[in-house]
């Protein structure tokens, strides 16, 4: 254990490292100078300029500005935003509550809707499953915006059951009122996947010879499920949804956007519109380092669930 986690943390650092590379050096990489990003294209006397280049340390050689920025990222300050004129660290605390309120309401979505429509899938063969494979192929080949649009259309303009983009919430009830088409919009995709997964994991459990041989000794068919069946297919459940819900951080721009949601999506939107690298910046490494430790804990916990996994990443099964 200590030996895997040891390997796992040093892998991170790395990932996280080369990360950190080729997001500070997207501003250098980019044709023009930066200064002239900075200012997005508007004249400023060589007193700004000077100012410019002096904040940012544009005047030191390369190596010397990604160790001075990266210095301050550990430090957690990530700059200034050259267009909301604060701090990067203050603008994305106020802005993660709500995506994070987001992201766990369509992760509880997600969960629910895809384990449950695998295991009625798996369970009820004939229409049920028939059914369940059908409504699961539209929602993965429906990107988010088009279900954006729809559910706006739908249950916002027509049925007038939830609001439209923007309005200001008040209180928790309210925000999870206001958020309830965004979730669904951001994890039907991602339920539609997991439902998939579910499915497939279940029936190839069900096939197996020692779920043959207790139906046959007369296991009730609920025994059968919830001791053979269930807790060997989770495994593959488990490492598949805890992949989809670390992509639900990656996959909010769109949603957030479609809704007028304030966080972190948006913001990123935004900042990339108006180029706002350091913003930028710190939204991507922010995202890397989310999907990396979910990642991890899905690793940890995916041989609690299932002991034929090791930690080695090898299994009897």
């Amino acid at each position: 254990m200590t030996r895997y986690l040891v390997g796992r943390l040093l892998g991170l650092v790395t990932v996280l490292f080369v990360t950190s590379l080729l997001v500070f050096g997207a501003l250098h990489l980019a044709p023009g100078d930066p200064v002239s990003f900075l200012l997005h294209g508007r004249p400023a006397t060589p007193e700004v300029v000077a100012a410019l280049r002096d904040q940012y340390h544009l005047d030191d050689p390369l190596p010397v500005q990604y160790a001075k920025w990266l210095g301050g990222v550990l430090r957690g300050d990530f700059g200034r935003s050259a267009q909301y004129h604060q701090d990067v660290a203050g603008l994305l605390g106020s802005r993660l509550p709500g995506t994070a309120l987001l992201v766990g309401y369509a992760a509880l979505l997600v969960t629910v809707l895809g384990v449950g429509a695998g295991l009625l899938a798996a369970l009820r063969p004939g229409a049920a499953d028939r059914t369940v494979l059908l409504g699961t192929g539209v929602a993965t080949a429906t990107p988010s915006f088009v279900t954006a649009i729809a559910l706006v259309s739908l249950f916002s303009v027509q049925l007038g059951w939830f609001p439209g983009p923007g309005g200001t919430p008040e209180g928790f009830g309210d925000r999870l009122y206001h958020l309830t088409l965004p979730a669904f919009a951001l994890a039907l995709t991602f339920a539609g996947l997991l439902a998939r997964v579910t499915r497939s994991a279940m029936l190839d459990e069900l096939g197996r010879d020692h779920v043959e041989v207790a139906r046959a000794r007369g296991v009730a068919s609920r025994a059968v499920v919830r001791r053979h069946v269930l807790r060997n297919a989770l495994a593959p459940v488990v490492t598949v949804g805890g992949t989809l819900l670390a992509s639900l951080l990656i996959s909010t721009s769109i949603v957030e956007t479609a809704f007028d949601v304030p966080g972190i999506g948006s913001l990123l939107v935004q900042s990339v519109t108006a180029k706002d690298f350091a913003v930028v910046q710190a939204v991507t490494l922010l995202s890397v380092t989310a999907f990396v430790l979910v990642n991890l804990a899905v690793d940890l916990v995916a041989p609690l669930i299932d002991p034929r996994l090791s930690l080695h990443g090898e299994g009897t099964s």
